[in-house]
């Protein structure tokens, strides 16, 4: 293995993945840390980890853990990857990870770049915005779990880790990537930085790849990577090019296709609007769970009515409600309680429905997704074809296909466009 990667939640796992796949290298997606050894085949192993919302002591355990099993494989180069919109709080999981790795990597200046202008996210100035809007005016100030109140990437790390906080501007990442390697040097003579990296353009992130050859660690959204895997070419240590080599390997999965969406995001309102004009809902409240008025078991003998009625149902199952009434039941029931019981619900509603024999799931939002693998109890997934930007096709063995979409992705027709995806070349 070349390549070492620790992602802080599934989805934005399997969007790295996804990066690197289309970029030529041989990837795997595991679901947490594995037991054994990985195949030698792999040039790039994506740890997935549910450690985005987590204590931070706990975040920097398992990160770590993550991190000596990809030393194990001989990765020499490693990325941690977060969310493009920075998800964190005061006290991390960023700063904290970052801290950790870049100590026990010995990294003396760490790239933080969540830029990925494939989903209008870029960095400018030291500033994150989401299309046209800074980050704390793009709906993520209301993230039930991790609001961005800041959109100054500098201030919001500072507050977060022990390391002095950097900054390389667009000017001189416009310069190419000879500037950007010279910035950092410049830096490292100083001690160990973290250093925010600004891009607004794919261009951008492929020069700081290019620059990053040396480094030992990188952090970032998926975009991040876009770059490196030319370097290990470059090395001579991997031939295959940069080609997208996930449609002539992916096969799809025929049968039932479920949806389950715990996301509260503008993006996936809208998808759930626009999917249930023509196809069946089901809500699910805080409320209900916590009073056990909503029966995992029940809500999937649901679901699979609608397939007795039609083959190519589509029906979804939410609890994606506006800002305004998450915050109110957040109040009353308690954030942290009615998080892990809504993730158990949409876990437990999983493996039912996978006992029911549904193949083919997909789940809107991080937590849910993280929620719904752990109670799969699933180990690794192939990267298949890309579905919008930032979210692959993905298979867990022969009898189960997967979309984990993260809350912000996604065309409002996903849902629709991820059911044919992952029953691709197979009649579905």
């Amino acid at each position: 293995m070349l390549l070492g990667c620790i992602g802080d939640d599934f989805t934005g796992s399997s969007d790295l993945a996804n990066t690197l796949a289309k970029e030529g290298m041989r990837v795997v997606q595991y679901c947490g840390v594995p037991n054994g050894p990985a195949a030698a085949d792999v040039e790039a192993g994506v740890v997935a980890i549910k450690t985005r919302s987590i204590d931070p002591v706990d975040a920097v355990s398992q990160s770590l853990q993550a991190l000596a099993w990809l030393r194990a494989q001989g990765c020499t180069q490693f990325v941690f990857k977060y969310c493009s919109t920075f998800d964190s709080t005061e006290r991390g999981n960023i700063g904290p990870v970052c801290d950790a790795l870049a100590e026990a990597l010995g990294s003396q200046t760490t790239i933080v770049c969540p830029a990925f202008p494939g989903t209008g996210r870029s960095v400018y100035q030291g500033h994150l915005f989401v299309n046209d809007r800074l980050l704390n005016e793009s709906g993520m100030e209301d993230h039930p779990l991790t609001p961005m109140k800041d959109a100054d990437l500098r201030r919001v790390l500072t507050a977060q880790c022990q390391t002095p906080v950097a900054h390389i501007s667009a000017q001189t990442v416009f310069a190419g990537a000879d500037s950007i390697r010279a910035a950092l040097q410049d830096l490292a003579r100083s001690g160990p930085h973290h250093v925010i990296v600004d891009a607004i353009r794919d261009a951008d992130l492929r020069a700081i790849g290019e620059a990053a050859r040396g480094q030992i660690l990188i952090t970032g959204g998926s975009g991040i990577a876009l770059g490196l895997p030319t370097n290990f070419r470059a090395n001579g240590q991997t031939g295959r090019e940069a080609t997208d080599h996930t449609q002539n390997d992916w096969t799809g999965v025929a049968g039932p296709c479920a949806i389950l969406s715990g996301s509260c995001s503008t993006a996936t309102r809208a998808q759930l609007a626009k999917h249930m004009a023509d196809h069946p809902g089901f809500e699910v409240t805080a409320q209900a769970v916590l009073d056990g008025n909503a029966s995992p078991t029940e809500v999937a003998a649901w679901v699979m009515q609608h397939f007795a009625d039609r083959p190519d149902a589509l029906p979804v199952v939410f609890s994606s409600a506006d800002p305004a009434a998450v915050h109110a039941a957040q109040a009353r029931l308690g954030k942290d309680r009615t998080a892990a019981a809504v993730e158990t619900f949409f876990a437990d509603t999983a493996v039912a429905l996978r006992a029911l024999g549904v193949t083919r799931i997909i789940t809107a939002g991080g937590e849910t997704s993280g929620a719904v693998v752990e109670g799969l109890a699933l180990t690794d997934l192939a990267i298949g074809p890309e579905i919008d930007p930032g979210v692959p096709a993905l298979r867990a063995g022969d009898h189960l296909a997967l979309a984990l979409k993260s809350g912000n992705f996604g065309a409002t027709d996903f849902f629709a466009k991820a059911a044919r995806a992952l029953g691709a070349h197979t009649g579905a």
